[in-house]
């Protein structure tokens, strides 16, 4: 299995209430092993281990249509991320299971936040997952 090496940094989303956002990501994040690690009166940054790799800033204009994928060390915790997304505000965009499109082994779930971006958690397993629902489709 190939090596992932780290792409992009850290990516940030600006939204128009800070407090509903924060609300719902501290409660999607936190199953994947997110916490926040700094909060200011306007940006919230979670991370692990003191590295901010997602922040989300009030403002204006809000970010729309962005795609951000977290990775997950398992099946429960992308059930948890997804349970702790809608609970929160999120609206479903792909319930969890097997993307059959993108692996075998691609579990993950999908949700629209309050600005409609595509927010997802994703377990790459390391083999095939076959004891789940199969998706089809680009959520």
């Amino acid at each position: 299995m190939a090596v992932r090496r780290v792409v992009v940094d850290h990516v940030l989303f600006v939204v128009a209430d800070l407090d509903v956002s924060r609300g719902l990501y501290t409660a999607a994040l936190a199953p994947l092993g997110y916490e926040e690690l700094y909060v200011q009166d306007d940006c919230v940054s979670y991370g692990v281990e003191g590295l901010d790799d997602f922040t989300i800033c009030r403002g204006e204009p809000v970010t729309t249509a962005a795609h951000v994928a977290f990775s997950a060390d398992g099946r429960d915790a992308v059930d948890a991320f997804f349970a702790g997304a809608v609970a929160n505000g999120a609206t479903v965009r792909g319930e969890p299971g097997v993307w059959t499109q993108y692996s075998e082994r691609y579990y993950a779930a999908f949700v629209n936040d309050l600005h409609q971006n595509n927010v997802e958690a994703v377990w790459h397993a390391p083999e095939p997952v076959v004891d789940a629902p199969r998706r089809r489709g680009v959520p």
